[in-house]
């Protein structure tokens, strides 16, 4: 199985930018794709991004494309997620995930797709 431990939140002002790394240990290359997810309060949890390891392809939530970009170091089991310019709303926990099934298109973003999870990261943007 994954392990996953995510670090890097933080607390920002509108129109800043984190970092968010997932440090993965087990059999983190058995997984088909890896996500970072968001639960903010109140709301169900989204996915925000996700990549596929064979592939590397990369698929991305509506309006933050242009302002996220998530990574896979492979030699350093590590997942990232590079976020700019956020705004208030992306604030919440955010989670990795990684899972074992074989998915594509928005199926990607749904977290019920998601076996492994980490304990989560707080980023708050006000």
């Amino acid at each position: 199985d994954v392990q996953l431990v995510e670090s890097g939140g933080g607390s920002v002002l509108a129109g800043g930018s984190l970092r968010l790394s997932c440090a993965a240990s087990g059999d983190t290359y058995s997984s088909y794709c890896m996500g970072w997810f968001r639960q903010a309060p109140g709301k169900e949890r989204e996915g925000v991004a996700t990549i596929t390891i064979g592939t590397g392809n990369t698929d991305y939530a509506g309006g933050v494309e242009d302002r996220f970009s998530i990574s896979l170091d492979h030699a350093k089991n590590t997942l990232f997620l590079q976020m700019d310019s956020l705004r208030p709303y992306e604030s919440g926990i955010y989670y990795c995930a990684a899972s074992y099934n074989t998915v594509w298109g928005w199926v990607l973003l749904k977290p019920t797709e998601y076996q492994y999870w980490g304990q989560g990261t707080q980023v708050t943007v006000s």
